[in-house]
């Protein structure tokens, strides 16, 4: 990795991939050519995708629930579950009738390959790609495979870019060095970036602070935060379990001592949606994680609901 840090810092200063400290302790400025400015439009709501893996028929039924209140999916790539490539499963969503975001990461692919899966996609019709580095793989999953990162996301941004796709990436507001994740951003926008999704926070006070650094230092892309949803442990779990990111504990136990905790959850995370769409220069949320252990769909069918009230109350 060459323009750190990534997003995964342990809340120490560790690092996600071995045992030690991050080896940047502040971020790498973008040192290639400046990007043009390109206006894009976010997302009012951007709903967090998940299949079981290699099912067609799971890909279109969960896509159908969530298109009654997303504006677009984003489609992740787990580094313990492999699943259909990146442009399969953006024609697979694409005739679903949803609009994809699809996650591209630099764990499996060199150069090349990036560069051909870009092309794909905009040969059928997915314009936009979340640009990440990528979480190492699991430790259980190919274990006799090896991990390429010939690039970094902001290098993937750039080739994104000059592809003539909308570069989308990731920042974690919580993760070391934390003073200096506002300025990161900016230099992934430099790189060329057109859109931002930002991990969830512990409190939307944590999202206007980082903000107004941000826009402090140059960012003028729309960002989409991260709404978290959860009903139950196991939901809630996943979304603490990830370098960087963390959950409010007292929300966590309203939410799982509820009588009804899956109504509870969703007001929860429209309680946290309405407070980020607040800040200046958030345009849009990100219905983050699986919302319930209960299965796929029925998470989307969490989701969804929590789109629509979204919705009913911005109004759009």
């Amino acid at each position: 990795m060459h323009f750190g840090p990534c997003g995964g810092v342990r809340s120490d200063g560790g690092c996600e991939m071995r045992a030690g400290p991050c080896v940047f302790d502040d971020a790498v400025p973008w040192t290639g050519p400046t990007a043009e400015a390109r206006a894009v439009q976010a997302p009012l709501i951007l709903g967090d995708f998940s299949c079981n893996p290699f099912d067609a028929t799971d890909v279109a039924a969960t896509a159908g629930i969530l298109s009654r209140s997303c504006d677009a999916v984003l489609v992740g790539e787990h580094q313990n579950r492999p699943d259909f490539p990146p442009t399969l499963m953006g024609a697979l969503l694409t005739e679903a009738g949803v609009r994809p975001w699809i996650t591209l990461s630099c764990r499996d692919r060199n150069r090349i390959v990036l560069e051909q899966e870009l092309r794909g996609l905009a040969h059928v019709g997915v314009r936009t790609v979340l640009c990440v580095t990528g979480d190492g793989r699991g430790y259980d999953v190919r274990p006799d495979v090896t991990q390429t990162f010939d690039l970094d996301g902001p290098r993937l941004v750039a080739l994104a870019d000059a592809l003539d796709m909308v570069a989308a990436v990731p920042e974690t507001p919580t993760a070391p060095p934390v003073a200096a994740r506002p300025r990161r951003l900016v230099y992934k926008q430099h790189a060329g970036a057109r859109l931002a999704v930002l991990n969830h926070v512990p409190s939307p006070a944590a999202a206007r602070t980082f903000m107004a650094e941000a826009r402090a230092a140059g960012l003028t892309i729309p960002v989409v935060a991260g709404v978290a949803v959860f009903t139950d442990q196991s939901s809630a779990a996943v979304l603490q379990g990830l370098p960087g990111l963390d959950l409010d504990p007292q929300v966590v136990e309203a939410v799982l001592t509820d009588a009804d905790p899956v109504e509870a959850g969703i007001e929860a995370a429209v309680a946290q949606a309405r407070a980020l769409l607040s800040i200046d220069g958030v345009h849009g949320v990100n219905l983050s994680g699986s919302a319930t252990s209960g299965g796929t769909r029925a998470g989307a069918e969490i989701k969804a609901e929590v789109g629509a009230r979204i919705r009913a109350e911005v109004g759009r």
